[in-house]
């Protein structure tokens, strides 16, 4: 019988944790390297350059790769023979060792985690508590998958209760595309077939615990009806033109994974669960020896990239006018410098809610841009931590108010805007700039002074002001409405040419 102490099953899970926010999976690493030096779009192939170059800095300075250091989520294989010497359930030291890594001060991780759901939506400070799964099985080891799940990501999982004679390609061919790109291509797509719809999500989230070896796969030819599956929905996927952050290109999707399981007659439930490009898990089994000893990856995995700032157009943001803005054109590559404010989710609620009440925000945002991020604390000589965008579609409800009420000239953000935002840009003369998901170490180099402007008890969603030194971004939406986020997929489609395009 095999004893696991508590001491050496906390650490374990606070150490897999610091170790999978700063060093991506190498497979991930081999797969995008790949897909980058094949890459025929110059948007994604410099999307993806970012998120390389990132990577390898992340991985020198043990910082996360993502702003957003995600939901826990652990998969426990519990031996029939173990015995706990532990004064804790299994909950509490998965989730003191959650609270031990995101509040470790050498390499602090920031806390996302909100009680209180449907209601005060309450941050507990230590993003805590994880989703731990359990399975009872025989031996005398434990073993564990840990990930941490970004938001952007998480929030395009998508089920569906298929007829038993419905096509799963033709679901997911369809479905894909309502994804955009806030899950930041590239990176896996995870499926469920089959089970209950609550087992059917479940496994589409342990498939992406799984190695990328599609290529490997394609090689040596599919055996099984699954792999056969997998195959032919890599092809479609990457054949719908989406690319790296949306932009357009070969490489949406490095790898497709499906799991299984007998359903019943009536049914076909599919679950599917993309994973980002900051996709972060690792594996470990302890056997009662001690804590987890996790290998470092070689640096040697890791293309040797700079970014070159000199095809990017450089902007004043001090001096910029409505003209210089109007003059941007889809695709164009900025770099900018000089002051931008910040707001996310809770900011724009509050300042929309302010400006409704007919009461004077705290912040001018006249002639101004607002980047869309919740950044990380700081740590030693760092002006800020990584500081990646979010999501820019959940501030669509509050960017007609913004622009008309305020005077702010562009949004800066990640992934695509929808109508209704597209249309306000449109309207106003303003731009929507985005910036790499993915990539928040590098841009958190490009900032140079941060202080908190407003709303300092939101925490992580303050209204900060950064002040930049050629920070990248492309422009995504301009002045006019044309969004690189429609014309970049549409013309990829058609140049790969295994999928028609839909016309209006």
């Amino acid at each position: 019988m095999t004893t696991i102490r508590q001491d050496d099953f906390i650490q374990s899970i606070a150490d897999a944790l610091q170790y999978i926010s700063y060093y991506h999976p190498v497979d991930y690493i081999r797969s995008l390297t790949r897909a980058y030096e094949l890459e025929q779009s110059a948007a994604a192939k410099d999307a993806m350059a970012q998120i390389l170059i990132n990577s390898r800095m992340c991985a020198e300075g043990h910082r996360p790769l993502c702003q957003d250091t995600g939901i826990v989520t652990a998969f426990l294989k519990v031996g029939m023979n173990v015995r706990w010497e532990s004064t804790m359930s299994v909950d509490e030291m998965v989730n003191e060792g959650v609270r031990r890594a995101y509040l470790d001060a050498d390499n602090k991780l920031r806390a996302s985690v909100l009680a209180d759901p449907a209601g005060a939506r309450r941050n507990t400070k230590d993003n805590t508590p994880a989703v731990i799964n359990y399975a009872i099985v025989p031996g005398d080891t434990v073993e564990v998958h840990v990930a941490a799940k970004g938001g952007g990501s998480e929030a395009k999982s998508k089920f569906a209760m298929l007829n038993p004679s419905d096509s799963i390609v033709d679901w997911v061919l369809k479905t894909v595309p309502t994804m955009g790109a806030g899950w930041c291509p590239p990176g896996m797509l995870g499926i469920g077939i089959g089970g209950t719809a609550e087992k059917a999500m479940l496994m589409a989230k342990e498939a992406l615990m799984e190695p990328i070896d599609m290529q490997e796969l394609i090689a040596r030819g599919p055996q099984t009806r699954a792999e056969q599956l997998r195959i032919e929905l890599y092809e479609k996927v990457n054949a719908l033109g989406i690319g790296a952050q949306g932009l357009g290109g070969l490489t949406t999707v490095l790898d497709v994974k499906i799991n299984d399981y007998p359903t019943h007659a009536a049914n076909l439930p599919v679950a599917m669960i993309p994973n980002c490009a900051a996709t972060r898990h690792v594996h470990f089994v302890l056997d009662g020896s001690g804590p987890a000893h996790l290998e470092p990856p070689s640096l040697e995995d890791w293309p040797s990239l700079t970014y070159d700032t000199s095809k990017g157009r450089r902007v004043d943001l001090d001096k910029v006018t409505r003209d210089d803005v109007a003059s941007w054109r889809p695709g164009d590559v900025l770099l900018l410098n000089g002051n931008i404010l910040t707001g996310r989710d809770a900011a724009h609620k509050r300042m929309t809610d302010m400006l409704s009440r007919g009461e004077k925000l705290p912040v001018d945002f006249t002639g101004r841009f607002i980047y869309y991020v919740g950044p990380v604390d700081p740590v030693r000589d760092e002006v800020m931590g990584p500081a990646g965008p979010t999501t820019a579609t959940r501030m669509d409800k509050f960017t007609r108010q913004m622009l008309e009420q305020t005077g702010l000239l562009g949004m800066i953000g990640k992934a695509e805007r929808g109508p209704a935002a597209i249309e306000a840009i449109r309207d106003n003369k303003a731009v929507y700039l985005m910036a790499v998901g993915g990539a928040a170490y590098l841009v958190s180099k490009a900032i140079r002074a941060a202080r908190v402007a407003a709303f300092e008890d939101l925490g992580m969603e303050a209204i900060y002001e950064f002040k930049v030194k050629d920070m990248p971004v492309t422009v995504a939406v301009d002045a006019e409405g044309t969004s690189v986020h429609q014309t970049g997929p549409r013309e990829w489609q058609a140049r790969i040419g295994k999928i028609p395009v839909a016309t209006a």
